[in-house]
């Protein structure tokens, strides 16, 4: 006798952003040659007064230089995008800049002025962090011990509630590269190019940006997976991923030194269980990894609740 089964149907498909994403929507004109943003100097930086030193990076458009304030010496981040940069960047940029004029946090990397050009160009001038970011620490210092990650979860909790309860911002690429550090080892969240501004309670944020390696499952399958969706729990689970990448050295999900692909990823996330911790763990630190690495969205707990998780706690 034949035995027949019914095939489950996967819905998985990548949304087309809504029209906000699709054009630029900002009520607020660009900015002026130089605008200070709760500068320790008494009056504004200008463009002319920064030496740049070297460069920090490159990427999506744009180049991070390291430059030092001439009239104080003072050293800063400043992130310089071309006027003649593809739209889709400069759109980017733009958001960017919109979710810097609106921050104020400790844990969240802080914007001293922005600048725009006559040709075009646009310039953020931030603070520097000298450590890097947390990929940069992983690869100098190896991997991250228990104490040591309780106290980067704690300062990225604390930022990305910030960001989730006082304005609605989902950031939605977080990752090592996208968190910055410093010499006291003070952690902030970077780079806000692809985030959200959730403007209504019940906005959908499933568009298909951000870094897919990080990803949760409900991005990839929102029907499967999103149930209850509120959009916030996807940086919880990046933030997961981040964590046990920290951790055991490798991308959770593939064997040390396997380069992911997107077909590859998709699979793991979607149809495969979420990774685990390794033996030898404390429970607190296996139980925060679970509660951030729900499949689905709505059993993940809130970055709020996750403050208050004994792996976060306990070395206060």
């Amino acid at each position: 006798m034949a035995l027949i089964r019914e095939r489950r149907q996967f819905n998985l498909r990548l949304p087309l952003p809504d029209l906000s994403e699709r054009r630029p929507r900002f009520s607020l004109p660009l900015p002026p040659t130089a605008v200070t943003t709760n500068n320790t100097s008494s009056s504004a930086i200008l463009a002319a007064e920064l030496e740049r030193l070297e460069v920090l990076g490159h990427g999506n458009g744009g180049t991070v230089y390291k430059v030092r304030h001439k009239r104080t010496s003072a050293n800063y981040a400043y992130k310089l995008v071309q006027g003649d940069s593809d739209p889709t960047v400069r759109r980017q940029l733009f958001r960017e800049m919109e979710i810097l004029r609106r921050t104020d946090s400790p844990y969240v990397v802080h914007c001293h002025a922005i600048f725009e050009q006559p040709s075009g160009d646009i310039g953020i001038l931030m603070e520097y962090m000298d450590y890097g970011t947390l990929e940069t620490l992983l690869k100098s210092n190896g991997t991250f011990s228990e104490p040591k990650l309780a106290h980067v979860a704690r300062q990225v909790l604390n930022g990305l509630n910030y960001l989730h309860h006082t304005h609605k911002i989902i950031h939605r690429d977080i990752k090592p590269t996208n968190l910055l550090v410093n010499s006291n080892m003070e952690v902030k969240i970077a780079d806000f190019g692809v985030s959200k501004i959730m403007c209504r309670t019940l906005d959908a944020c499933n568009s298909y940006v951000g870094t897919c390696a990080y990803m949760s499952p409900e991005r990839f399958d929102p029907d499967t997976y999103g149930g209850n969706y509120n959009g916030y729990a996807s940086d919880i689970w990046s933030l997961g991923l981040t964590l046990m990448e920290l951790y055991m050295g490798h991308f959770p999900f593939l064997p040390p030194g396997q380069r992911p692909d997107w077909a590859t990823l998709m699979c793991a996330i979607c149809f495969g269980e979420p990774p685990t911790l390794p033996e030898g763990v404390s429970e607190e630190f296996r139980s925060f990894m679970e509660c951030c690495l729900q499949k689905e969205s709505g059993k993940r707990w809130s970055a709020a609740q996750l403050l208050t998780h004994p792996f976060v706690c306990k070395d206060r």
